[in-house]
């Protein structure tokens, strides 16, 4: 039912722009600004696709977020967050989109690829913590150990939370983006 909506909203919205006189390659203002109304509308934010994460590992989704981060050596991957900047997911460049550009940092983007799941095993999170403690009687860093030892606080919590065996960790294999203006 939700899927013959937006497919009947996709179709009405292609018969309004094939109807308008504009050259082929060239979006008015006001068509660009529906477009990239439609694109947000039609995908997760990054906190929802989180919510939801789980019923969507496998799939092909549509998510569109601020970049906050380009890899540089490579452009092989960005990480994007939501209005809130509380959470933020990867995207993986792949087939269809070759690399991302450094000057995509603070751009709003939708992109469209396959969630995957990394699922850190409760032995790699014990392991993870008893490599900081070890690390922090043998040479004293203790800010980088607190933040190790911090994150696996927090990824005991989220497994309780979820009642989980593992630590998930979501990412986007992106075929596709666009830039939002």
């Amino acid at each position: 039912m939700k899927q013959a909506k937006i497919t009947a909203m996709l179709m009405f919205l292609a018969l309004c722009a094939a109807s308008c006189g504009s050259t082929p390659g060239q979006k008015s203002t006001a068509a660009a600004a529906g477009a990239d109304t439609l694109a947000i509308a039609l995908s997760y934010g990054v906190d929802s696709l989180l919510t939801a994460a789980d019923s969507l590992v496998g799939k092909t989704v549509s998510l569109h977020g601020y970049v906050t981060h380009v890899c540089k050596h490579s452009g092989k991957r960005c990480f994007l967050t939501g209005e809130s900047q509380a959470a933020a997911i990867r995207v993986e460049a792949k087939e269809g989109i070759g690399g991302f550009n450094r000057e995509l940092v603070g751009s709003q983007i939708v992109v469209k690829g396959a969630l995957r799941e990394r699922r850190i095993s409760q032995g790699e999170v014990a392991q993870l913590e008893a490599d900081a403690n070890k690390k922090l009687e043998e040479d004293g860093s203790a800010e980088s150990c607190q933040a190790e030892l911090s994150s696996v606080a927090k990824m005991r919590s989220w497994m309780k939370a979820h009642g989980k065996g593992y630590y998930a960790i979501y990412y986007v294999d992106g075929n596709a983006y666009e830039v939002l203006d």
